[in-house]
């Protein structure tokens, strides 16, 4: 299904917006490393019409990266919410995997 762009922009923003929600559990963990927190800023900005998709997609890509050099589980899956988010510009079928990895990040009772 083919979105409009409106919803496509909205789509990133609800991304964006739960992925920062997790976003602590990285920060905690990795309080000087950004990139996670970069590419949630690029996935807003990308929404917003500042910033190209491809630069939304080398945010997405860098959030990875750092979640790959933790081995913290929960601070891993706020990387890859990140990493989602922004990759969510490029191909909106990123959205779903943003929830996914957000659940993951959260402490099990």
């Amino acid at each position: 299904m083919k979105l409009e762009a409106s919803e496509h922009r909205m789509l990133v923003l609800r991304a964006a917006d739960l992925a920062e929600l997790v976003l602590p559990y990285f920060e905690n963990q990795r309080p000087h490393d950004q990139r996670p927190r970069h590419a949630i800023a690029a996935a807003r900005a990308w929404a917003r019409g500042e910033i190209a998709v491809g630069q939304a997609r080398a945010a997405a890509f860098a959030a990875h990266a750092a979640a790959r050099e933790t081995t913290n589980p929960p601070a891993r899956a706020a990387a890859r919410a990140a990493g989602h988010a922004a990759a969510t510009a490029h191909v909106a079928s990123h959205a779903p995997h943003v929830a996914d990895y957000a659940a993951d990040a959260e402490p099990k009772a």
